[in-house]
């Protein structure tokens, strides 16, 4: 009989040993803490088959930037199953157990980065955000469209570059969703670690800062700067700061992994040839664990009216129809009024934060439109200035 329960913090090496095994990694003795630390911090539930861990679910508690504030989030990680217990019902009671405790908790959404996105899909996870891979060739000047700001940039030294860097990250979330607030314990483990095990062979983080902005990247001997992490207040406190990163001495190449999707790179450029699109992927995949709650909290672009039919098979309470009012003083109750549109959990979630868009949802049969332009309207009042976008991996 398999038991859902909360991992003690004594079985959390067990959680690292069933990571590897279920992601195909090595991880040294040496190596435990680092990969423990999200598992020590966070809500940890486990599924037991006669005491043996069988399968495992990490969930942080975080705060999440949505359009117009911030909401409480169970940040999912440290999810796997042993192969020997793979369908015998083991992760949708984790995840129905996940569900119930964000519930309690108060926190109206969950996210997670996805090794198989098919997965969550079923449990009501919508993908909401993408991003895309870039890589810029510096063996020439980088000619900008854009004039750089000429406020003096300063390199900061990593025990003091999550005070200095955390205002303007913070700021950064409130006009651009999708991202997580940190905490100094956050910034040092994920965004400043001293070294990069997936990317071996590049020096430590360094940290570069405009008043509006900074860069914190690495570099290698083979003459690429990796950047880890970008923020920018300004386009031209961006440009200042690719201008920098594009100027160092002893570099050829600018790699620069996860970016948003609207980057003003590639136009910024004079040559746009020198800025190569990488890769596009998805990213964050959102639930909204109590859907009135998190309609409720997220600012609109437009003020508009409609009836939502949402299907919900995991929690009942979100299933049925929602009148949904936008504008400055958004509410979302229950009414038996025929609906404009129908559609999904999973698929509410995806166009929550504004980065997918309800209209092709709709063209591809996804979404049900019973109200002609329904979908027009509420993408309108879904919209935001800039693509949503997370820069941490978790």
């Amino acid at each position: 009989m398999i038991e859902i329960r909360e991992v003690p913090e004594g079985d959390v090496d067990q959680m690292v040993d069933l990571a590897a095994l279920v992601f195909h990694q090595r991880i040294e003795k040496d190596e435990y803490d680092r990969v423990a630390w999200p598992a020590r911090r966070a809500e940890r539930l486990g599924a037991y088959d006669d005491g043996v861990l069988a399968g495992q679910l990490a969930s942080l508690p975080a705060r999440l930037a949505v359009p117009g504030g911030f909401l409480d989030c169970s940040a999912v990680t440290f999810v796997g199953v042993l192969p020997t217990h793979r369908r015998r019902g083991v992760l949708t009671s984790m995840i129905d157990r996940m569900h119930a405790d964000a519930i309690a908790a108060g926190r109206p959404v969950a996210a997670l980065w996805a090794s198989q996105g098919l997965i969550y899909g079923r449990y009501g996870f919508g993908l909401a955000t993408r991003a895309i891979s870039m890589e810029i060739d510096t063996t020439r000047p980088l000619d900008l469209r854009t004039t750089p700001d000429p406020a003096p940039l300063r390199l900061v030294d990593l025990a003091s570059a999550p005070e200095v860097l955390d205002p303007i990250y913070t700021r950064a979330l409130s006009s651009r969703p999708g991202g997580l607030l940190r905490d100094p314990e956050w910034w040092a483990q994920i965004v400043l670690e001293p070294v990069d095990h997936e990317a071996p062979g590049y020096t430590e983080p360094r940290a570069v800062v405009h008043p509006a902005g900074y860069a914190v990247y690495r570099t290698h001997p083979d003459r690429t700067v990796m950047v880890i992490d970008f923020v920018a207040e300004t386009p031209q406190a961006e440009a200042a700061l690719w201008r920098y990163l594009a100027s160092i001495d002893l570099t050829s190449r600018i790699k620069a992994p996860g970016r948003p999707v609207d980057d003003l790179l590639p136009h910024m450029a004079a040559d746009p040839d020198q800025v190569a699109i990488k890769g596009d992927y998805g990213a964050l995949w959102l639930r909204l664990v109590d859907v009135p709650a998190a309609l409720r909290a997220r600012s609109w672009a437009a003020g508009d009216a409609f009836v939502l039919e949402v299907r919900d098979p995991r929690i009942p309470a979100n299933e049925g129809r929602w009148r949904l009012k936008t504008g400055s003083a958004p509410s979302c109750d229950r009414t038996a009024d025929s609906p404009d549109l129908t559609l999904s959990a999973a698929d509410l979630a995806a166009v929550y934060l504004g980065g997918t868009r309800l209209t092709a949802l709709v063209r591809v049969g996804a979404v049900t439109e019973h109200t002609p332009s329904a979908a027009t309207r509420l993408e309108a009042a879904l919209a935001v200035p800039l693509a949503p976008f997370i820069h941490d991996d978790f």
